[in-house]
């Protein structure tokens, strides 16, 4: 197949996996091109609304992993979601036309890829239908923001406040076995640190005039 290219691709329409859908699920098809951001946005948007109960994800092929994906972010985001995967082959009609020029006619080949279809529900669903799997009791992918800043001002160290942070944790008698406690030292700044004491102090120094 060197020399030829893809200039078409159909799949096999077949109906979804599921008994007694609502005519009000969501399906969404995935594509190999598909963005996950552009899936999203869409399925999360309609899965809020009040009468949307039910949505389908379903793809075949190099999606599959895709597809996978999509349906584990809307259980993060969501939870409580009940879920049922079905998985089932799938036939794919590709047609390849050949690059050489005075070729023949164009080829048509028929490949069997393996297919996924996640069914994610607000109401509970058959325990008993394989596939089936609870809702996670993991906590939520993306905490509040209010949530989050109380847990990192639990992690704060006692004793010390924000406005110290600038402060040198350098540490007087800490070296020493006394049993006093070791004192905080201020970090100084260039201005504020004492001269260095010359090391011959008897001794006049003159500036070497060739410098």
């Amino acid at each position: 197949m060197a020399n030829y290219r893809k200039i078409g691709r159909t799949e096999e329409e077949s109906p979804l996996p599921f008994a007694d859908l609502p005519a009000d699920t969501v399906e969404m098809r995935v594509k190999e091109g598909s963005k996950i951001r552009n899936l999203m946005g869409f399925a999360l948007a309609r899965m809020e609304l009040e009468g949307t109960r039910r949505i389908v994800f379903s793809g075949s092929g190099r999606a599959v992993t895709k597809t996978i994906t999509c349906a584990e972010i809307m259980k993060r985001r969501l939870g409580g979601l009940h879920q049922i995967t079905k998985l089932r082959p799938r036939s794919l009609r590709e047609t390849w036309q050949s690059s050489t020029a005075g070729s023949g006619a164009a080829l048509t080949l028929l490949k069997t890829v393996p297919s996924v279809c996640i069914l994610l529900s607000k109401e509970p669903l058959d325990p008993a239908e394989a596939g089936y799997q609870p809702p996670d009791s993991a906590p939520p992918l993306w905490p509040e923001p209010g949530a989050a800043g109380a847990a990192r001002a639990g992690q704060e160290e006692p004793g010390f406040s924000p406005a110290s942070r600038g402060v040198k944790r350098r540490c007087r008698g800490s070296d020493s076995g006394g049993g006093a406690p070791p004192e905080m030292v201020p970090k100084l700044s260039k201005e504020e640190q004492p001269s260095e004491t010359p090391p011959f102090p008897n001794y006049t120094y003159l500036l070497n005039p060739q410098q």
